[in-house]
């Protein structure tokens, strides 16, 4: 009964593992949203293009939920700036997914080439292994060597998503389309290695937070 009381009057502290695992949910759902719109034959490219932003929209929910029990937590897992870092760097990550998608919506993408879906699957398995990495932060000291192992395949995976983007712009400069056409591939392709760059970044924090708890 004397516990019970103890901890009744104790602060709560906030579900932030809770908050990043729901948030890599979306970041995979996202993805594969807009895996899913590079497949799909022309008419059904807008519902797709759709998902993506509708499942942007729920992940920015979750983000402004965690800064705001960040901002009021007064006991935290993990220092303040490495959650505020954590859920910034996921956010950004689905946000350029995003970006992907009304970019190749603007300019009218009607054939998605072979590096651009390699693109896209490098950045499904970076989701996918932060996805099994972040729920491990619940226990950080337990996990820390298969987090830190998972973290080393994201930044392997961004290398690989860095050779595919030169191949493909070599390509494609190799034998220079319409100009317009020649602009709006750059960017795409640019668009999909960033995705890699800031899951990459993801990971750069997840490592971070376990340094600060081994």
């Amino acid at each position: 009964m004397f516990t019970r009381f103890v901890r009744a009057l104790l602060p709560r502290e906030e579900p932030f593992v809770a908050h990043f695992i729901a948030h890599a949910k979306c970041m995979v759902r996202g993805v594969r949203a807009l895996i899913a719109m590079m497949n799909a034959p022309p008419g059904e490219r807008d519902a797709c293009f759709r998902a993506v932003c509708a499942i942007e929209g729920e992940a920015d929910a979750i983000a402004r939920e965690t800064l705001i029990a960040l901002h009021r937590a007064f006991l935290t897992p993990f220092d303040r700036s490495s959650i505020h870092a954590l859920i910034t760097a996921q956010d950004d990550a689905l946000d350029t997914v995003e970006d992907v998608a009304q970019r190749a919506t603007l300019y009218g993408i009607s054939e998605y080439s072979p590096s651009m879906l390699v693109l896209a699957g490098q950045i499904e398995e970076s989701a996918l292994l932060l996805a099994e990495a972040i729920p491990m932060l619940s226990d950080v000291s337990r996990n820390a060597e298969a987090i830190n192992a998972i973290c080393e395949k994201v930044g392997r995976i961004e290398s690989q998503a860095d050779r595919t983007l030169r191949q493909a712009l070599s390509d494609l400069f190799g034998a220079p389309p319409d100009p317009v056409v020649l602009i709006s591939r750059k960017e795409i392709y640019e668009l999909l290695e960033s995705v890699t760059d800031r899951l990459d970044d993801v990971g750069d924090v997840i490592e971070g937070i376990v340094l600060d708890h081994v």
